[in-house]
């Protein structure tokens, strides 16, 4: 056999090269430092991906742990809002800075980039992906210990990107109790498969309505199915998240980090109690 070039269109099917696995993962620039990244994840739009997002941030960032966001959903962003921030990130000749909230969060958004938060992004799938992933190496992330990736919906371009770019520990899978459901999550539950990922567990958001007067739950889209399905897919853990007006009206005005975060700390447990942070 004649030497390997390392031009694999000049050699042949038996070349031992070509069965060797390719890793597709993006280093880290030197100087930044993450341990472990959880992609919040669904298989459609409209579901509430950033607000899951934003809560276990604040949440495990509440628990004392160094939290990043990086918000993935480059065409419909929302992160930056959902936090309050106004101001534009800052760069060196090296990289990138992101945006610090008062809690600490290091949070990179291309809204924090464009001039306008308004300004549509028209571009293609490989331009959108490959900011998604200039975002993991061009920027200084200073000791993270979560990172949490706001996906964009579906399993296209830009998802599986970060599957293969990002080294993911875990997905976190956000859905609602519309018959839909299960479709939905299979999506998401097969993709995850398909990349070796872990899903770390199951979000059902508007899972119920609580009047404020009798303390009653109303399943407004339906009685919630997350259980069923959740077991249905081998998966351990989920929970439920309310319609809450209050929630609401504090995202909106850029306080999701003041959120109290009971409904969510059974799904920051579970982050806390898989990937353990080593000192």
């Amino acid at each position: 056999m004649s030497e390997c070039t390392h031009d694999c269109s000049s050699c042949g099917e038996n070349c031992p090269s070509r069965s060797e696995p390719q890793s597709f993962l993006k280093p880290l620039n030197p100087y930044s430092s993450v341990k472990k990244v959880i992609a919040v994840v669904s298989g459609k739009g409209g579901v509430g991906k950033s607000l899951v997002t934003s809560l276990l941030a604040s949440e495990m960032q509440r628990r004392g742990y160094r939290c990043a966001v990086l918000d993935a959903d480059i065409t419909g962003p929302s992160i930056p809002k959902s936090f309050g921030l106004t101001q534009h990130a800052t760069g060196t000749d090296q990289f990138l800075i992101p945006v610090t909230t008062h809690t600490g969060l290091q949070i990179m958004s291309i809204n924090l980039i464009l001039e306008n938060e308004t300004e549509p992004v028209v571009w293609r799938g490989p331009v959108i992906a490959g900011a998604v992933t200039q975002f993991w190496t061009d920027v200084l992330w200073q000791d993270v210990d979560y990172m949490f990736v706001d996906m964009p919906p579906g399993t296209g371009d830009v998802p599986l990107t970060v599957f293969q770019s990002l080294p993911i520990d875990g997905v976190v899978i956000v859905t609602t109790p519309q018959d839909l459901v299960s479709m939905i999550v299979s999506k998401a539950v097969n993709m995850a498969g398909m990349m070796n990922v872990p899903v770390l567990g199951i979000v059902e958001n508007m899972s119920y309505f609580q009047c404020p007067d009798c303390g009653e739950k109303h399943n407004i889209f339906g009685d919630s199915k997350v259980e069923a399905v959740a077991q249905s897919f081998g998966i351990e853990h989920f929970c439920k998240l309310p319609i809450d007006p209050v929630v609401a009206t504090m995202v909106d005005a850029g306080e999701v980090e003041s959120v109290p975060g009971e409904e969510i700390s059974p799904m920051a447990d579970v982050i806390e109690n898989t990937l353990k942070i080593e000192e």
